[in-house]
């Protein structure tokens, strides 16, 4: 496994690998109207490419260099609080769960956090989604809930998790 930073180049590899993963991980979840809206904003190639002017902002490309394909994809920000990375996106296809790329996803997090200023990370999970158990399994605990209006009617639904670099 091989983790490739992402550039502007990559923004459509980032959107194709976004909509495989949502459509599986969603779609239980939120309705097929909520995940086009958000995929739409939140994975625009202008949201996509003012991330990635952000030098706090990164994207790394998930790469199965045994099978030559990418299986997903991370995206964080350094001291986006003080002394914390937030992990805005992680997200593999799902011909590529149950490979322990998730967790090399997270090791991988956690030694580029460990090299920064950071000592803590957070995220959000959806309260219907069953990463919130994977997210616990590597360390990660519930330290709030959170409902945040993102437009059109939709809402998030959240757990916001957090993990302490030792």
């Amino acid at each position: 496994m091989k983790f490739i930073k992402a550039t502007e180049k990559d923004i459509p590899l980032i959107q194709d690998l976004a909509r495989r993963s949502w459509m599986h991980a969603y779609a239980e979840i939120l309705s097929p109207e909520q995940i086009e809206y958000m995929l739409n904003t939140m994975y625009s190639e202008k949201e996509i490419g003012n991330h990635l002017q952000n030098p706090d902002y990164h994207y790394y490309l998930i790469f199965d260099e045994v099978n030559s394909s990418f299986d997903g994809f991370l995206g964080y920000q350094h001291g986006y609080e003080e002394k914390t990375t937030k992990l805005h996106r992680i997200y593999l296809i799902p011909e590529s769960k149950g490979k322990g790329i998730g967790k090399m996803a997270l090791d991988f997090l956690k030694e580029k956090v460990a090299k920064s200023l950071d000592a803590r990370i957070i995220l959000n999970v959806n309260k219907e989604n069953k990463a919130r158990k994977f997210y616990e399994s590597q360390g990660f605990c519930v330290y709030n809930e959170v409902v945040v209006d993102i437009g059109e009617g939709f809402i998030m639904d959240d757990y916001e998790m957090e993990f302490y670099i030792t």
